[in-house]
């Protein structure tokens, strides 16, 4: 995997860094480099210093459980409740009136609750789970919309000590099935359908063939969404509107340990047994508190918004535990960006004067491909900061973001970590660090990442290598649910004593981390090793390329060829000649070792609903292999029409 500096394409020099400005620096929580300085002396005592951020029943004895790597613990013997912190610390420090939760739905319809509004509603919920006979550690599994009632369902799971499994909205019947097996889960929250670009998706009715075939269920919760109608069964079946009514509007948090379970969370993209990746109580609430607190600047007066679905973890982390145990306000919507109008999202930002938003480079490129026009025409001066989340975001899409979304003012803090790290493990903190478009920057104080060789050796700068974290950190992963054994093959076993993360990475003379993506989206072309992000970064600086994909086929004699999928800006059209000129394009930027010997141009990529580019679809179509099942892609259409317009080709 690691290369010489000649083999680094994307190059750290390539723009001058962004320096944070005065303004926002003076305001800033962290604007000096004392707060890395203190996590770098003494790393335990900095976490501990974090941790006495919650409020705890019982403080820990100690911070942190080595004896049995990989099977790390933190905060040993602390006792707390999630929920507690989420709401009755807010509440009793004066901030009751608040808004916690401010929400619209797809049609317009809107819901703002407070912190005291939001906790009555969790506690009615944690009296319904109560009475349903949910106890603490039992596994309740929640598929629904982008809608408060999820929340809520989370919150009063945290509250009782139930293990919640989210299943991701836009997940077929049968990947929910899996899911619920999996945990064993007794109860199904769910609703009787969502609202989806005008159309109406019944969840309820569609769930029915998958709750017959799960013995474990015992009772199905469904909110009345879209009034879509479903066969009840009695005896299993539960309105939410009725049970809530009946609810006790108090219930008192349950003492939960500092390992306990939190959550299960499901890995998009598996193939076979489902990856259940298992979060526990306090190290976890430790992490999300304090990044979401340091990462986005929190202020008091912020309207936060985070356009992922609380089915993935960022929704997890970063929607749910992380604003809320801080007391900020966080913005929910259900639809898309493109619904009814591509400026959907920009008047969103406007009405509710959002300060800090955050979103996927998926998202930032589809804006770009649209066109200036449907930002421009909106007030977007309430934003401060802004973030980018889930794959590396390549240096154009980053300018765009800074220049229309953040009109030249906001820093962006573009983070990385995965639903195993649980919590943002390299980041900028916006009011210190010079940020350069396409770097992720440093690891977040008290998180040691690095970059290492085949072997296990930290690599030189410029020199590839795979990315790892060298010591514990709070918010990790504890095991893979029911499978310890692929829990430590997975993540351990490669590189003994370093979390291995799957990706891809190097680090420039000033120590900032470039993530290439995911170590199968490395390409090996003729012995040089070529990172798919750094040719669609490439294609994508093209005027005509609004995004791009990029695969492997393999190569007799190359190992590798590059073949890439296109999707043009509007006012373009594909042709030979582009073709040509994209090619030569890729080869002047990066040189002729990376000039893609395929193009073809595609109205849409692959994507999963989270918005993730599925390139193992692309690669399957390249090399005239079964794609398998397509139906939990946003749009599955699109494979069959790349398919058709690759055979004829």
């Amino acid at each position: 995997m690691a290369q010489e500096k000649d083999d680094t394409f994307l190059s750290e020099d390539h723009f001058e860094p962004f320096q944070p400005s005065e303004s926002f620096k003076k305001n800033a929580k962290v604007n000096d480099n004392s707060f890395y300085r203190e996590a770098q002396d003494d790393r335990l005592a900095f976490w501990s210093r974090m941790a006495g951020n919650l409020q705890w029943t019982k403080k820990w004895e100690r911070v942190l459980d080595e004896d049995n790597p990989p099977y790390y613990k933190w905060f040993i013997n602390g006792k707390l409740n999630v929920s507690e912190n989420c709401l009755d610390v807010h509440i009793k420090n004066g901030r009751g009136d608040k808004r916690a939760l401010i929400f619209e739905g797809e049609e317009g319809d809107t819901v703002s609750l407070t912190y005291k509004e939001l906790l009555k509603e969790a506690c009615k919920f944690s009296n319904v789970l109560d009475q349903l006979g949910v106890k603490k550690g039992d596994a309740v599994t929640i598929w629904m919309p982008m809608i408060p009632e999820a929340i809520v369902a989370m919150l009063a799971c945290t509250r009782i000590g139930a293990v919640h499994s989210v299943v991701f909205g836009g997940f077929s019947p049968d990947a929910l099935k899996d899911r619920i097996l999996d945990s064993d889960s007794k109860l199904v929250i769910t609703a009787d359908g969502a609202n989806r670009r005008g159309k109406v998706i019944p969840m309820r009715s569609a769930a029915e063939e998958t709750l017959n075939d799960c013995p474990s269920v015992e009772k199905v919760v469904t909110v009345k969404r879209t009034g879509t109608a479903y066969e009840s069964k009695e005896g299993r079946d539960l309105a939410w509107s009725e049970i809530m009514a009946e609810a006790g509007e108090t219930f008192e948090p349950v003492t939960m340990d500092a390992e306990d379970p939190l959550f299960i969370l499901y890995s998009s993209g598996t193939t076979g047994k489902p990856k259940g990746i298992l979060h526990t109580t306090g190290g976890y609430l430790v992490g999300v508190n304090a990044t979401f607190h340091y990462v986005f600047d929190h202020d008091d007066d912020d309207i936060y918004w985070c356009t992922a679905d609380i089915g993935w973890i960022t929704g997890h982390s970063y929607i749910v535990y992380g604003p809320l145990s801080n007391g900020s306000s966080t913005f929910i919507y259900e639809g898309t960006p493109d619904y009814p109008n591509r400026d959907r999202f920009w008047e969103l930002v406007e009405k509710y004067k959002i300060t800090v938003f955050y979103t996927a480079p998926t998202a930032i490129r589809s804006f770009m491909r649209w066109g200036n026009q449907y930002a421009d025409k909106r007030d977007l001066s309430s934003l401060r900061l802004l973030g980018s989340v889930g794959e590396p975001i390549n240096p154009e899409a980053w300018l765009w973001y800074h220049e229309h979304i953040g009109q030249g003012k906001c820093p962006i803090v573009d983070t990385w970590w995965q639903t195993e790290t649980g919590m943002i493990m390299i980041t900028p903190l916006p009011g210190v660090t010079p940020l350069k478009p396409g770097s992720a920057s440093y690891s977040f104080p008290g998180v040691e990442a690095d970059v290492v060789d085949d072997h296990g050796n930290s690599t030189k700068p410029g020199q590839r290598g795979f990315l790892v974290i060298k010591s514990p950190w709070p918010a990790m992963l504890r095991t893979l649910y029911g499978d310890p054994d692929r829990f430590e093959s997975t993540y351990w076993q490669q590189y003994p004593g370093l979390y291995f993360t799957g990706d891809g990475a190097w680090k420039d003379k000033d120590g900032y981390f470039w993530i290439m993506g995911r170590v199968d989206d490395v390409l090996n072309v003729s012995g040089h090793r070529i990172g798919t992000m750094e040719v669609e970064s490439a294609l994508v600086e093209h005027p005509a390329a609004a995004e791009a994909a990029v695969i492997g086929k393999v190569h007799e004699i190359k190992g590798h060829s590059i073949t890439a999928f296109v999707t043009l800006k509007e006012g373009y059209e594909g042709s030979e000649e582009l073709v040509q000129e994209l090619k030569n394009h890729v080869g002047k930027k990066i040189g002729a070792i990376a000039r893609p010997e395929e193009i073809f141009f595609t109205y849409e990529l692959p994507k999963t609903r989270s918005g993730k580019i599925m390139r193992r679809l692309l690669r399957d179509i390249a090399e005239q292999r079964d794609l398998g099942d397509v139906t939990t892609l946003m749009d599955p259409q699109v494979v069959a029409a790349i398919k058709e317009g690759y055979t004829e080709k």
